[in-house]
């Protein structure tokens, strides 16, 4: 049974409020330790907080069913969404940027590492559930926005991931007290350079989710077409209907909107055929081709194939 699209506006207050609590416990962290790495953690989960808002507006707009001045409904506004997370993304790279080059040429030293560290896990615990849950149901409902969101979370978690892994390196450096011998070769500070060098990287990271989410927006405002696996599923489906050297197709187009998929085919039959006999041809190939997937509209053309004109 299909759950009602506009459902899929619970996962977007679920991501809020996993945003509200990893702010808040990324932020204690940093005020704790003093870590560059964990403000870029924090700053990211800030940017998450925002995308989760677009996204419930998104998908409580998309859930609108189709009307007179939008006949193919509103899914397409979905592109919106993860467009305005990519935008986003990439503006808190930048200042995670500029905040570990500030630190690089100015290490601090790093305070109550063990409690800091602690918090981040927990805060990323959470971050982990809700991105698994946000691509599961996003795979299952096609739902680019859904999907984006996970995907941000889960970028988000290995980002922490990496963040504790430089942190931890630079308490266990100093509690062996090998960070003076190093400082004296490297004239820096300590292991604490580690903090924005991780910062750093953590930003070049979040680059790369951002700008794979903008291609993906691009694509779809681009109408770009099914995937290779779905064309071909379609095409095996028309295949079968057309084995006949009497039937045959052509004009395959498809297309996303969304969570809508589109498709439009020609279908080519004798022209002595009752109009009763095309329709039930289409009719079953539809049919066939609708229990494929949860929403898609299809559009079907009769010629007859002995028209050259139909070709």
């Amino acid at each position: 049974m299909n759950i009602p699209q506009k459902s899929l506006t619970r996962y977007a207050w679920l991501s809020i409020m996993a945003a509200i609590a990893t702010i808040g416990l990324k932020s204690y962290a940093y005020w704790l330790t003093d870590s560059v790495g964990l403000l870029s953690d924090a700053l990211e989960s800030l940017i998450n907080l925002v995308a989760a808002v677009i996204m419930l507006i998104v998908l409580s707009i998309s859930a609108r069913p189709p009307d007179d001045g939008h006949a193919y409904g509103h899914e397409k506004i979905e592109y919106f969404s993860s467009g305005a997370e990519g935008i986003l993304i990439l503006l808190a790279a930048v200042s995670i940027g500029i905040t570990a080059w500030e630190r690089l040429w100015n290490p601090q030293p790093l305070q109550q590492l063990g409690i800091g560290i602690a918090i981040s896990v927990f805060a990323s615990l959470i971050n982990l559930v809700v991105a698994l849950i946000l691509i599961r149901v996003g795979k299952r409902r096609q739902s680019i926005t859904l999907e984006s969101d996970g995907k941000h979370l889960m970028t988000d978690v290995w980002t922490t991931v990496g963040i504790l892994i430089g942190i931890a390196a630079i308490s266990a450096a100093n509690h062996f007290e090998l960070s003076l011998a190093v400082a004296r070769k490297l004239g820096m500070n300590g292991w604490e350079i580690l903090d924005p060098i991780i910062a750093i990287v953590v930003a070049i990271n979040i680059v790369w989710a951002g700008l794979q989410l903008i291609r993906r927006t691009v694509s779809g405002l681009m109408d770009a077409a099914l995937t290779a696996d779905e064309q071909a599923a379609i095409i095996l489906v028309l295949e079968q209907f057309t084995a006949p050297e009497d039937i045959s197709y052509h004009a395959l187009r498809t297309r996303y909107a969304g969570a809508r998929r589109f498709m439009s085919v020609h279908i080519l039959v004798p022209g002595d055929w009752t109009v009763q006999q095309g329709h039930d041809l289409v009719e079953s190939i539809e049919q066939q081709i609708m229990t494929l997937f949860d929403n898609i509209d299809i559009d079907t053309h009769l010629e007859p194939i002995e028209d050259p004109v139909s070709w």
